[in-house]
């Protein structure tokens, strides 16, 4: 697939100068580019890769002496990641999916599917599901009964699914994501160590060696439009009432989204990001990766937790966290600097009792 540089200008809506006409068929690294790509040198710190590249036309930053650079064309952008987003969309041919239903698709009796569906290899769609228009499924993609799925959905290889869940417009989920799996929900016949450990935070009490008792799930999941999941994402179906993801919410691969838990709209979860049972998250929070967010709790609108952090009680809204248990990133850093001063600190008390030792044996 080919462009010219004035297609990639008008799809950034940004500005050219130089020759629109040239054909591009990459995108790539200005060292590397070569004659029909086109240099992504968006920072003056990239100049140099031009020289040692082949590139006729680039991606610059405001200002740049795209002549001086040696180049034919050039594409104007103030805002680099951003225009990153255009420009992969424009480029990317997503994946191979036929249009129609693929003669190894199983399409149980009563479902529905939309005009213009693309549904690939293997693809199993449950009793009574609907499945929106223009919606592509590629293979081995598991819709289980009673879930529908809105319209414009990609949905990539090996994803399930689960009964019942509703998912909204133009979703995307990469490989392996499951929505709709069973929340790991548990009790005792009789009062448990972790129930002791939870209201004391210390002490296991005399809990009796038992068992434990599955709690079912009877709930689903709604998830708004323009939501994303990562690959291996996993969210639980709620136990009474519905999980939710509100719209545009992007969860990352391999995050973990317990049963009951409500995330707000627009919310960024980074890798490994796990949200623990019943807790709810406001709209626009970002959670790097590893963040942890205990049962049960509140998290406020704008939240941003850095790497790692292990959010135990409510967060307010707008706070800025860090830390295992979390606090104010602020507070978490100048900790940190205290904590690395401490051997210093020893070794000046050391220093101290030893001259006052000695004050006392010369006395």
């Amino acid at each position: 697939m080919a462009f010219t540089v004035q297609d990639i200008a008008t799809a950034l809506g940004a500005r050219l100068e130089g020759d629109g006409t040239i054909q591009i068929v990459r995108a790539a690294e200005p060292a590397h580019a070569g004659p029909c790509d086109i240099a992504l040198a968006m920072d003056p710190k990239y100049a140099d890769g031009l020289g040692r590249g082949a590139a006729r036309a680039a991606i610059l930053w405001d200002g740049a002496d795209w002549r001086g650079l040696g180049l034919e064309a050039a594409v104007f952008v103030p805002r680099p990641r951003y225009a990153m987003s255009g420009l992969t969309r424009l480029m990317d041919p997503g994946p191979e999916i036929a249009p129609g239903i693929h003669p190894s698709a199983i399409i149980e009796p009563g479902a529905r599917i939309g005009a213009e569906a693309a549904i690939g290899p293997f693809v199993v769609v449950g009793a009574r599901a609907v499945i929106g228009d223009r919606v592509r499924i590629a293979s081995h993609a598991v819709i289980a009964e009673d879930a529908r799925v809105g319209d414009d959905a990609l949905i990539l290889h090996g994803v399930r699914i689960g009964a019942r869940v509703r998912i909204g417009d133009r979703f995307v989920a990469q490989p392996g994501a499951v929505v709709g799996a069973d929340g790991f929900s548990f009790v005792t016949p009789e009062k448990s160590a972790v129930e002791n450990v939870r209201e004391t935070l210390g002490a296991r009490g005399d809990a009796a060696a038992q068992g434990w008792t599955r709690i079912h799930s009877l709930g689903a999941v709604t998830i708004g439009d323009d939501v994303e999941l990562g690959a291996n994402t996993c969210v639980d179906r709620g136990t009474i009432r519905d999980t939710s993801i509100g719209s545009g919410t992007k969860l990352d691969n391999l995050v973990h989204v317990g049963h009951n838990v409500q995330i707000g709209r627009d919310c960024l979860l980074c890798g490994q990001v796990g949200i623990a049972g019943s807790s709810k998250i406001g709209d626009r929070v970002v959670f790097a990766g590893q963040v942890g967010v205990n049962d049960n709790i509140f998290v406020g609108d704008d939240v941003v937790a850095g790497g790692a952090t292990k959010i135990f009680t409510n967060a307010p809204a707008g706070r800025v966290l860090l830390g295992y248990p979390a606090m104010k990133m602020e507070s978490h850093i100048e900790a940190y600097r205290g904590l690395r001063r401490l051997p210093r600190l020893f070794a000046q008390v050391a220093a101290l009792q030893k001259a006052v030792s000695k004050t006392h044996d010369t006395d």
